[in-house]
C-alpha cells in the first residue's frame, strides 16, 4: 500500500471542477468548523474564498500562534552539488543548461560550515541535483557524518533513495527530508520532466511513503506553483498529507509554497498566483492541518514574507546561496538554481521577526533530546 493507489483513483479534472464550483456558503461553512475536512479545505482555496482572505488569515493566525506560540524557526539552504543528470524545463540545473558546475569537496564543506556557523545558524537544508553517480548515498554518508557534529538539524532535498538508504542517513544524523511532486498532474509532469531519473513520476511519488517507512522525523512535501492549476496542485498535496499522516503518524510533516523564480533557461510559468492568492492559500493549509509547519524561503520578496510571515509561517530561510559554495566564497552567481528575491541578511531578518512581535528560533533541538 502506498499514496500512489490512492492517487491513481483521484480524477484531476473533476477535483479542478470541485473547486471552482464552491460557493461563499461553502466557505462561510468552512470557517466554522473545529476541524476541516479535505472538501473544506476546497472550498478556501476556491476563488469563492478570496473575498474571505481577512478572515482566513485572522483564523489562521490565532492556530499558529495556540500550536507553535511565537516563535519562527531559521534555517538556511548548504548546496552540495549543481550537477545533474536530468532535464527539467524550469530549474537551472539542468542539464542542458551551459552552467558551471561544481560538486563541494570534504574540506569546501568544512569551509562552508565554518562560514555557515558564523551567522548562527544550527538547522542546515543539504541540496543536490540529481547525479547519482557523483551525489549518490556514499557521498551523502560521508557529508551527514562530517556536518552532524557542528549542527543540531539536518534536512536533506535531494534526489528520492531507497528505504534502506534513508535508514543508513538517519543512523548518521540525517533528521527529515523534504521531496516535492513538482506538480500532481502526469502529462504536465511528463512534459517539463524530458530526461533523467526524475522522469519517472511514480518513483517520486512513493517517497515519502519509503520515508514513513524508515520512521524519519519529519517529511517535506509540496508542488511547484506555476506549472499547472496551483489550486488543484494544492488540493492533491492536502491529499498526500493527510493520508501520510494517517499511515505514519508518528512522522512530522511540513509544507512549502514554492513559486517559480527566474533561472537559467528562462521558463515562465503557466499558472500565475498573486500575493493574495498565495496568502489565501498558506492560511488555508494552515486551517486544514494545525500541527504542520508551513515554510516560505527566499524565492519570495521581502516585503511578501514579513507581511505574512504573522499569518501562518513557521519556518523560514533567510540569506540563501543556491549555488555551491556560496556563503564561504560569496561569488559564481553563474552556478545558482535560480534567482533568490529576498538577500537580507540573516540578521536583519530577525530583526524584522523580532518587531512583529515573534522570537526567532536558531537551533532545532538539543541533540542531546534526539537520541
Amino acid at each position: 500500500m502506498s499514496f500512489l493507489e490512492h492517487f491513481n483513483q483521484v480524477d484531476w479534472d473533476e477535483l479542478k471542477i470541485a473547486i471552482n464550483s464552491k460557493t461563499e456558503k461553502d466557505v462561510e461553512h468552512a470557517l466554522t468548523v473545529p476541524r476541516l475536512s479535505h472538501d473544506q479545505f476546497l472550498a478556501l482555496i476556491s476563488p469563492a474564498a478570496e473575498p474571505y482572505l481577512e478572515q482566513i488569515a485572522q483564523k489562521s493566525m490565532e492556530l499558529t500562534r495556540q500550536r507553535f506560540g511565537n516563535t519562527i524557526q531559521l534555517y538556511l539552504p548548504l548546496y552540495l552539488s549543481n550537477k545533474c543528470t536530468n532535464i527539467c524545463t524550469y530549474c537551472g540545473f539542468s542539464l542542458d543548461n551551459k552552467i558551471r558546475r561544481k560538486t563541494l569537496s570534504m574540506s569546501e564543506l568544512e569551509a562552508e560550515t565554518t562560514a555557515i556557523k558564523s551567522m548562527g545558524f544550527d538547522h542546515i537544508l543539504l541540496v543536490t541535483g540529481e547525479a547519482q553517480g557523483t551525489v549518490g548515498i556514499d557521498y551523502f554518508k560521508e557529508a551527514v557524518k562530517k556536518l552532524k557534529p557542528h549542527f543540531s538539524h539536518i534536512t536533506m532535498e535531494v534526489q528520492p533513495l531507497e528505504q534502506h538508504e534513508y535508514k543508513e542517513l538517519m543512523e548518521l544524523g540525517l533528521d527529515a527530508v523534504l521531496v516535492y511532486q513538482e506538480t500532481y498532474h502526469r502529462t504536465t509532469y511528463a512534459e517539463h520532466h524530458l530526461r533523467g531519473s526524475k522522469m519517472d513520476f511514480d518513483y517520486r511519488l512513493e517517497t515519502a511513503d519509503r520515508l514513513g517507512k524508515a520512521g524519519i522525523d519529519k517529511i517535506g512535501i509540496g508542488a511547484l506553483i506555476g506549472l499547472e492549476d496551483w489550486r488543484t496542485d494544492a488540493a492533491m498535496v492536502a491529499l498526500h498529507l493527510d493520508y501520510l499522516e494517517k499511515i505514519y503518524w508518528k512522522t512530522r510533516y511540513s509544507l512549502s509554497f514554492p513559486r517559480l523564480r527566474p533561472c537559467e533557461g528562462e521558463f515562465q510559468p503557466v499558472s500565475e498566483i498573486s500575493d493574495r492568492q498565495l496568502v489565501q492559500l498558506i492560511c488555508a493549509y494552515r486551517l486544514f492541518k494545525p500541527e504542520a509547519e508551513l515554510s516560505l524561503s527566499t524565492r519570495e520578496s521581502a516585503s511578501f514574507r514579513d507581511n505574512v510571515l504573522p499569518l501562518g509561517i513557521t519556518t523560514m530561510s533567510a540569506f540563501s546561496k543556491t549555488q555551491p559554495g556560496g556563503y564561504a566564497e560569496n561569488t559564481q552567481t553563474a552556478l545558482e538554481q535560480f534567482v533568490i528575491d529576498d538577500n537580507r541578511r540573516p540578521e536583519v531578518v530577525a530583526a524584522v521577526i523580532k518587531a512583529k512581535g515573534l522570537e526567532a528560533v536558531w537551533k532545532d533541538w538539543d541533540q542531546s533530546y534526539s537520541h
